[in-house]
């Protein structure tokens, strides 16, 4: 159970983090899912391990990390875009 509730926060987590730069993630909610998890990893390697506890996330370090990420692979997308 505790497997689907880290699925449900990190979608949660990259669908905010897509909502606040204004840009969606390629994938839809895989991507959305991705992008918290991942986004989590980054704001809990830079920032540590402070604020709300939400399944196994720490929900401040993880939206910004994931507020990066996601404007990174915009910028990534962005750019690949122009190229082609």
């Amino acid at each position: 159970m505790s497997f689907i509730w880290f699925l449900i926060i990190g979608g949660i987590i990259g669908w905010l983090a897509g909502l606040i730069v204004g840009r969606d993630i390629p994938g839809g909610i895989i991507g959305n899912i991705i992008a918290g998890i991942v986004g989590a990893w980054i704001g809990g390697a830079l920032l540590g391990e402070w604020g709300p506890q939400i399944s196994s996330f720490y929900f401040l370090p993880a939206l910004i990390g994931a507020i990066v990420l996601v404007f990174i692979v915009s910028l990534i997308m962005k750019s690949m875009r122009k190229a082609s």
